[in-house]
């Protein structure tokens, strides 16, 4: 008999602990993400270079091993322009060693022109990173400004948001911390 607890406490916690490592979706949307699209499968994401005003090369690789909020944005967009406080703010507040948001300009983005804007909207701890081909953009399925993908640690897309949200509230912040549980 007690042999039969224990097992079925085991299993209990172990079904428990399982069932806690996947992100509650619902939640994040009832929360005000509910433009939120969860991938049937984690994706790939593009291998595509993409560059920093001084000429350095990244790939989306370069964040592997970290919960990452991909957002393609550019200095005409209006909805960007609302939404990039929000993801300063998210960076400031839980960007690190596991997490970080990643901003890319997609399209013609004069790095003077960003700088400005980030002046401008008061962004303090955001990347100036550029894709002015439009090519990671496009290998992501961009097809209107702003979208924001969540990558998980494996370098997979795991959901993806069209349109600005509140990237800085509380349903996103759990979101992203159930994201980084291991």
């Amino acid at each position: 008999m007690l042999r039969s607890a224990l097992l079925y406490t085991a299993l209990l916690i172990g079904a428990n602990a399982a069932f806690a490592a996947e992100p509650d979706w619902q939640a994040a949307r009832d929360g005000g993400l509910e433009k939120l699209v969860v991938a049937e499968e984690p994706a790939p994401i593009s291998g595509t270079e993409f560059t920093d005003p001084d000429g350095g090369t990244h790939t989306l690789a370069d964040w592997k091993g970290k919960v990452v909020l991909l957002n393609f944005w550019a200095t005409w967009c209006a909805p960007c322009r609302e939404e990039m406080p929000a993801l300063d703010r998210l960076q400031s507040q839980m960007g690190g060693d596991d997490f970080e948001v990643v901003t890319i300009a997609t399209g013609r983005n004069a790095p003077e022109r960003i700088d400005d804007f980030f002046e401008e909207v008061s962004v303090e701890n955001l990347p100036v990173l550029l894709d002015p081909r439009q090519q990671v953009a496009r290998d992501m399925g961009v097809v209107g400004l702003p979208v924001t993908v969540l990558i998980d640690r494996d370098g997979k897309e795991v959901a993806r948001y069209l349109g600005d949200a509140e990237w800085d509230s509380d349903a996103a912040k759990t979101l992203i911390t159930q994201l980084m549980a291991p």
